[in-house]
């Protein structure tokens, strides 16, 4: 077997069981549209339009941004499973490197997260996002570059801990930082300065701005820092994820 059919075998396995899992597909539209329809528009009746875009619409990207962090970092649970059923040690024992093993996850966790941004880009259309093709290929892109880094950094964590609920628990102190200080919900400019200092060390800050550059015109940095910000790091969180996957 080749490092590439291992790579694709590994990824074709969790595509299936994401695809086979129904509960997974539709919970996966429930939360998005909770942020956009209830706290987008509820919040949005009391704010004045930001940037010049009505509040709903401002938050959009940040949505977006927010539901591959979420289901691309808890995508790491299922190497704790794959552990506890003994699947994973099928795996390792194959004739194939642990950076392919790391390939064809990461590809996997990211193929679940870029599912549900089809969603969110039809779900756009029905609130008047100004999307055009070349729109929906520059966001898709981007959002896949941020889910392969928040797909590493939940491999890395499930590849060092042995439960789920230890899981679950340091997940937490990782993913609602990086979204609350991400400027998801509010535009960067004009922040506190210790406030100014948090979101500028978060990455998930630089996919943000790229969004809204990209979707509403909108960005605090130039799209080559947020893009080169991104590839940096996404290409250390995929180094330390291989070493994790080697150490097992």
């Amino acid at each position: 077997m080749s490092e590439i059919e291992g790579i694709y075998a590994v990824w074709l396995r969790e595509a299936k069981i994401y695809i086979r899992e129904k509960e997974r597909l539709i919970s996966s539209v429930i939360s998005p549209l909770l942020w956009i329809f209830g706290f987008g528009a509820g919040l949005g009746s009391t704010v004045e339009k930001v940037s010049g875009y009505p509040y709903q619409i401002f938050i959009y990207p940040g949505i977006m941004v927010m539901t591959v962090l979420f289901t691309s970092l808890f995508y790491g649970v299922y190497i704790i499973w794959d552990r506890k059923l003994d699947f994973l040690k099928e795996v390792l024992v194959a004739p194939i490197s642990r950076a392919s093993v790391f390939a064809g996850k990461m590809l996997g966790g990211a193929t679940d997260a870029m599912v549900q941004v089809v969603y969110l880009i039809i779900i756009g259309f029905f609130i008047s996002i100004p999307f055009t093709p070349l729109v929906i290929v520059e966001a898709f892109l981007m959002l896949l570059l941020i889910s392969i880094a928040m797909v590493s950094i939940g491999l890395v964590i499930g590849a060092n801990l042995k439960s789920p609920e230890g899981f679950s628990l340091v997940i937490n102190f990782v993913m609602w930082p990086m979204f609350f200080f991400s400027g998801a919900l509010f535009p960067v400019n004009n922040l506190a300065p210790w406030l100014s200092a948090v979101t500028y060390i978060n990455p998930l800050t630089y996919g943000v701005d790229a969004m809204r550059g990209i979707i509403l015109g909108i960005n605090h940095f130039p799209i080559l820092l947020d893009a080169g910000v991104l590839v940096l790091f996404a290409a250390i969180m995929m180094e330390i994820g291989i070493l994790s996957f080697r150490k097992m």
